[in-house]
């Protein structure tokens, strides 16, 4: 028995020695442990960083979430069965499990998107109010020499000009010269410019204004007839917008000296003007034609272009309506105006947001029916004398300082036939209207608070 018994403690301890040996070859080395940990860190930095190269990128912000303990009833994972099964064994295996457990767990990182940014603060900016104002094109400015509104209106005596073309369009009975001078008036409404002693009468003689400084107001100082090149224009303006311009003035391709252009004409600087009366030879009249009295336009190459004989409009008003200008001037004789309208209604740039304004650059200055009124403004401008005198007005209308009450004709689809308007306008109100037909600044005295521009009122067509 004693022999049986030693021979079952003997292999009891073999067995032992066994199981300890199997469950130490499992096990495994520690340094292979150490390699395996330094392994899972730099696969985290790799990690780490390529997450928050795109976290940056996308708009990501990479967020580090707690590790949690797992619940008491988890069992281990495949992977760590072995270990877990070798910590029941002896002191050495125990030891070796307990590195790897002190070490947590890789942190996840977990991308989330960041919070949508506020939309940026947008400052509130006043609607502004509709003006009323058509989309007009192509404004024609037929510009008669002397009238007055009885001449334009319809108890006149001339069968068209009084009675069948305003039946055609609107007219606007209160409708006044700014100043005393046809070629004054015709500045004033390409520019805003007030009158000087020379651009009253015509400027017989062609010279610059002197000392041609300009005052706060945008007035040029001084006296002469052409103005500094620094003196905006309306055709300034279309230029700079990208629009075009065209003068069609009678005579001034006919009657020129030899060697003298038959366009853009005019005389040279500081010397008399030899066109102050039409002759036989030479129908010309330089004051007809205002385009000439600006350093701006008459220096510039483009004048030759622009500035030319009435009948090249036959020519022009065949082209295209995006061809054609969108502002035309035009100078004839008084008999030349129904033929000249019923050429305009029927081309293409008419069609195509057209507008017809026929008017007079002044009242008759002398006899009966001789009349210096003015409207709308002060009539006192800073190189002339005061003007005014006399009862203080109680309206809009003043006895003297004007070019008097011309009347204007419309004629547009954006007008109804046959009406008529008794609102107060004078040149300036003219210009201020077409320079917002074009979206353009206001210049001179049509900035003035008390220019009002057409409205709904005066287009009054049906839409």
């Amino acid at each position: 028995m004693t022999e049986k018994k030693q021979d079952d403690q003997a292999a009891a301890a073999d067995s032992k020695g066994s199981d300890e040996q199997t469950a130490s070859s499992r096990m495994p080395a520690p340094w292979s442990l150490a390699m395996a940990v330094l392994g899972m860190l730099a696969l985290g930095v790799l990690i780490g960083s390529v997450t928050k190269h795109y976290s940056h990128n996308a708009g990501f912000t990479t967020v580090l979430l707690e590790p949690t303990a797992p619940p008491a009833e988890e069992t281990g994972s495949p992977e760590t069965a072995g270990l877990e099964e070798a910590g029941t064994g002896g002191g050495d295996a125990t030891a070796a499990t307990a590195t790897p457990s002190a070490i947590p767990a890789e942190t996840p990182l977990v991308e989330e998107p960041l919070p949508e940014d506020p939309p940026p603060e947008v400052p509130l900016v006043e609607e502004e109010l509709p003006t009323g104002l058509p989309e007009v094109k192509h404004v024609f400015v037929v510009m008669l020499k002397e009238g007055s509104v009885e001449e334009t209106g319809k108890t006149a005596a001339a069968s068209y000009l009084g009675k069948e073309l305003p039946q055609q369009g609107e007219l606007l009975t209160n409708y006044y010269g700014v100043t005393k001078g046809a070629l004054a008036n015709q500045i004033a409404l390409l520019s805003g410019q007030g009158p000087t002693p020379e651009t009253a009468a015509n400027c017989p003689n062609y010279g610059d204004v002197s000392p041609g400084t300009e005052s706060v107001e945008g007035q040029i100082e001084g006296n002469g007839c052409v103005y500094p090149a620094t003196t905006k224009t309306l055709p300034d303006q279309l230029s700079e917008a990208g629009l075009k311009w065209k003068a069609y003035v009678q005579g001034i391709e006919d009657g020129a000296p030899a060697g003298q252009p038959t366009a853009c004409r005019h005389p040279a600087t500081g010397t008399p003007d030899p066109n102050q009366v039409a002759t036989p030879t030479d129908a010309y009249l330089t004051w007809r034609n205002p385009f000439v009295y600006f350093h701006s336009i008459v220096d510039a190459p483009e004048c030759a272009e622009a500035s030319v004989g009435l009948p090249q409009l036959s020519v022009d008003l065949k082209l295209k309506a995006d061809k054609f200008p969108a502002l035309a001037y035009i100078a004839p004789d008084e008999a030349q105006l129904e033929p000249l309208v019923a050429e305009i209604k029927e081309s293409l740039a008419y069609k195509d947001g057209g507008l017809i304004v026929v008017t007079a650059a002044q009242a008759p200055q002398e006899g009966e029916a001789a009349d210096q009124s003015g409207c709308c403004i002060d009539p006192a401008f800073p190189n002339l004398p005061d003007a005014g005198g006399g009862t203080p007005p109680t309206g809009p209308v003043h006895e003297t300082g004007g070019g008097g009450r011309v009347g204007l004709l419309l004629l547009s689809p954006f007008v109804e036939p046959g009406t008529s308007s008794e609102t107060y306008f004078n040149h300036f109100s003219l210009l201020a209207t077409i320079e917002e037909l074009f979206a353009l600044e206001r210049l001179g005295y049509a900035a003035e608070p008390a220019i009002t521009g057409f409205d709904e009122s005066i287009f009054n067509a049906a839409s």
